[in-house]
C-alpha cells in the first residue's frame, strides 16, 4: 500500500517568509558559526497536526475532516511575535518565532481537527498546542558555547511584529525527506468559512 508522510498546516504569505529569512540572516550573523540546520524560508509553515505516514487511500477522509473544520471558522489574522527556543534560550534545540493575534481561534481549529482525526485512527498530540514557526534545529554536535551564543542572539533579535499572517485556508501537506532537506507539497487547500 502506498503511503505519504503528511501534516496539516497554515501556509505563509511571501512577505512573511521574507521577514523570517531576514531574521535568520541576522541570527546567523550575530552568533557566528553554529552547527544548526536552518529551515529554508520557502518551507516555513505553521503546523496544526502532524499525521505521519498515511495510506493514500485515506486522504479523502482526512480532506473531509479538514473541510468540516474549515467550514466552522471565518478567515482571521495572526502576526509575528517574539523569537525564542525550545526548551529554552540557555540550551536552544529548536529556534522559533511565535505568533500573536487571534490565537484562541487558531487553538480551536487545531483542537477541532484533532477531534475529527482521532476517530480516524490518528493519535492526539500529548503536548499542548504551541503555535510557532520553526527557523532552525541545532545539530547534536552543537557545543554548550554554540548554544549559549545562539540563545543570546535570539534574545537580542527582533522581527517585524507587524508582519501579518492571514489565515484563510487549512492545507493538507505532503513531506518528502531528501538529503537536501524536506520538500513540502500542498495536496489540498480548503478555504475557511466555506
Amino acid at each position: 500500500m502506498a503511503t505519504l508522510r503528511s501534516f496539516i498546516a497554515i501556509e505563509l504569505p511571501e512577505e512573511t517568509k521574507l521577514e523570517l529569512a531576514r531574521l535568520q540572516n541576522r541570527l546567523k550573523a550575530s552568533c557566528g558559526y553554529c552547527p544548526a540546520k536552518w529551515v529554508a524560508p520557502q518551507s516555513i509553515h505553521l503546523t496544526l497536526n502532524f499525521l505521519g505516514d498515511v495510506d493514500t487511500a485515506r486522504l479523502e477522509e482526512i480532506k473531509q475532516a479538514i473541510a468540516l473544520t474549515a467550514s466552522q471558522f471565518e478567515p482571521f489574522e495572526l502576526r509575528l511575535a517574539e523569537s525564542g527556543a525550545f526548551p529554552n534560550l540557555e540550551r536552544p534545540q529548536v529556534v522559533w518565532v511565535g505568533l500573536k493575534g487571534d490565537i484562541g481561534r487558531l487553538e480551536q481549529i487545531q483542537k477541532q481537527l484533532e477531534l475529527r482525526l482521532v476517530p480516524l485512527g490518528f493519535r492526539a498530540e500529548n503536548r499542548p498546542f504551541s503555535p510557532h514557526l520553526t527557523l532552525a534545529r541545532l545539530r547534536d554536535e552543537a557545543s554548550a558555547g554554540d548554544r549559549k551564543r545562539l540563545g543570546q542572539a535570539i534574545a537580542a533579535a527582533a522581527c517585524d511584529t507587524g508582519c501579518m499572517v492571514p489565515v484563510t485556508a487549512i492545507n493538507l501537506m505532503k513531506s518528502e525527506l531528501t538529503s537536501a532537506g524536506p520538500v513540502y507539497t500542498r495536496l489540498a487547500s480548503i478555504a475557511l468559512g466555506e
